[in-house]
């Protein structure tokens, strides 16, 4: 089978002038080789694509593929994880991971949490603040947590996004506001244990590969997963496999949300314990990041023995049964 890779390399649009942290989601170099090698390994051909423009230009080229394992991030818009997985529906060409409505949906945190929230599931209370004026509407009990509302990679979360008085939510929202340039999301804070947890498949066959517990080191931004300790994981963070009652509770929840949301072939859920250890859903990835070492979907699938040739092949082929493609390559 001919694939087709579409993804945004970091190195690109640093050398066009981007800073390091507007392009902190897309992707070394190191990873698009990593992909690669997995599905040559497979026993298909591998075709490198690149981002959305590449794909447009080889398109109207002519070019086809049989399956395109789709990981661009885009750079404008709540629809920009939409646009590649759009076009190809519009050429008719089959992809892994999910598609325009989902990648939409799933990018703005505020309308996702409405969705889980109106299908019975848990999540902290919230509002969403679109303007300056927005602000001293809220009514939600303090702490709180703020967030751009379409990021990823924890860009925009700070030691500052858990709020504690009016005079801070009015500081933090009008900042996050004014340097991100879209709303904000401000939820409850909850105290509890952090969770996340990898997630291969669709439908009622899709399976959690493993639940692993966020926990911040002495020496990290105190009490937020934020950018910061993000980016230096390896000295801030302790990734931790966990099979205790919470966390169980964490991985159904999970895969409820996964599949309330239509997410396909794989993805991460990130979730949070109040203060009574009830597990709660605070956002969802359906492009999870795919770096072998770095990325906390494939950490997962190493701490539960899934090497990350086997994780490709498990995201590759819920692709190739979701499209009937069996038999093809």
């Amino acid at each position: 089978m001919r694939i087709g890779m579409t993804y945004d390399l970091r190195d690109d649009y640093l050398a066009a002038g981007f800073g390091e942290e507007e392009t902190a989601e897309f992707d070394r170099l190191s990873t698009i080789e990593a992909i690669e090698g997995a599905i040559r390994s497979m026993g298909h051909e591998p075709v490198r694509i690149g981002n959305l423009m590449s794909l447009v230009s080889q398109l109207a080229a002519g070019q086809r593929w049989d399956l395109v394992f789709n990981i661009a991030e885009g750079l404008y818009g709540f629809g920009r994880e939409a646009q590649v997985p759009a076009l190809l529906d519009g050429y008719r060409i089959p992809y892994v991971f999910s598609g325009p409505l989902v990648q939409a949906i799933t990018l703005h945190k505020g309308i996702a949490k409405h969705i889980i929230r109106d299908s019975g599931l848990a999540t902290p209370a919230f509002s969403v603040v679109n303007t300056a004026a927005d602000i001293t509407a809220i009514n939600l009990p303090y702490p709180l947590f703020a967030k751009p509302v379409a990021e990823g990679t924890g860009k925009g979360v700070t030691p500052a996004s858990k709020i504690s008085d009016p005079g801070q939510l009015q500081n933090t929202c009008t900042q996050l506001l004014a340097t991100f340039k879209q709303p904000v999301l401000v939820e409850t804070f909850l105290p509890g244990r952090e969770f996340t947890v990898g997630i291969v498949g669709n439908g009622d066959d899709a399976r959690s590969i493993g639940i692993m517990e966020v926990i911040l080191l002495e020496q990290s931004e105190p009490e937020v997963y934020s950018y910061h300790n993000k980016e230096f994981c390896e000295e801030l963070v302790e990734y931790r496999a966990v099979d205790d009652p919470e966390a169980r509770a964490t991985e159904e929840l999970a895969l409820q949300c996964y599949r309330v949301l239509g997410c396909c072939d794989a993805g991460r859920v990130d979730l949070r314990s109040d203060a009574h250890g009830r597990p709660h859903f605070i956002e969802i990835n359906p492009l999870a990041g795919l770096h072998p070492e770095h990325s906390d979907l494939c950490i997962i699938a190493t701490k539960y023995g899934i090497g990350y040739q086997e994780l490709m092949a498990r995201i590759i082929t819920a692709a190739i049964v979701r499209h009937g493609l069996h038999g093809q390559g």
